[in-house]
């Protein structure tokens, strides 16, 4: 089940949220240190670790599932945020070079589908960043934040899950090793602890992050499926209503 769009936000807003944001942000670039001249896609939600990207990359977009809920994006200047389901991306084949998975694999009901429309839209040598709760993490236990809801997993099941969908992992990373406590001692300390996780405690992270490149040679794996698409189209109030092509 996905969580609220809103209830992200407010998590995000508070010190904690804030603090892991940085955490996870720093590990994402890390990845990801230059992405000059190319096209960066959030899809989930993505956009607390967009910013970084943004003055680099020649484009950068985010798509939140219709079953979330959207948010604009950035507050300043024109939008750069759309409503879709997951399973049906508003865009066209190999137009993105990075794909950023976040919030959105282990709330997903459909994933097969999703990952589908990843691979499709992602260009030839594109990359996909996931970014997920680590099931052998405390975070993963803990309802109070995003990354206590869905299904978590290890790093292994999140690979598998990767390989079979036609994707070739190449990078494995862990963040987030504060306990989700929203104590001052404990957010003034962030900076030790993720040091002191990512030398000892790795399997315990609160995330566990992998990159994986688009497999080109499985192409002849996926078959064209025609079906109805949903389209949103605004509605009088600011609200929306789904129209079938």
């Amino acid at each position: 089940m996905w969580t609220d769009v809103v209830d992200l936000r407010d998590f995000y807003s508070s010190h904690l949220g804030q603090v892991a944001r940085h955490m996870i942000r720093r590990c994402i670039r890390t990845l990801w240190p230059d992405v000059t001249g190319q096209r960066v896609l959030a899809l989930g939600y993505g956009t607390p670790y967009l910013r970084p990207f943004g003055e680099e990359a020649e484009r950068v977009m985010a798509v939140m599932a219709a079953s979330q809920g959207v948010l604009r994006w950035p507050p300043e200047g024109p939008g750069l945020v759309t409503l879709a389901d997951e399973a049906e991306l508003p865009l066209p084949d190999l137009s993105i070079d990075r794909v950023l998975l976040v919030h959105a694999l282990e709330c997903s009901e459909q994933v097969m589908p999703m990952m589908r429309e990843i691979w499709r839209v992602l260009a030839d040598g594109g990359r996909l960043l996931a970014v997920v709760p680590n099931r052998r993490g405390i975070w993963a236990r803990f309802e109070r934040t995003p990354f206590g809801h869905g299904h978590p997993y290890t790093a292994r099941q999140l690979s598998r899950l990767l390989r079979d969908n036609m994707f070739t992992p190449i990078q494995t990373a862990a963040a987030l090793f504060i306990p989700p406590i929203p104590l001052s001692i404990v957010m003034t300390s962030a900076p030790a602890w993720e040091r002191l996780g990512h030398r000892w405690f790795r399997t315990i992270a609160g995330v566990v992050m992998i990159e994986a490149s688009k497999q080109i040679y499985a192409a002849g794996a996926v078959r064209a499926v025609r079906r109805r698409r949903g389209v949103y189209v605004p509605a009088p109030g600011g609200t929306a209503r789904t129209a079938t092509e």
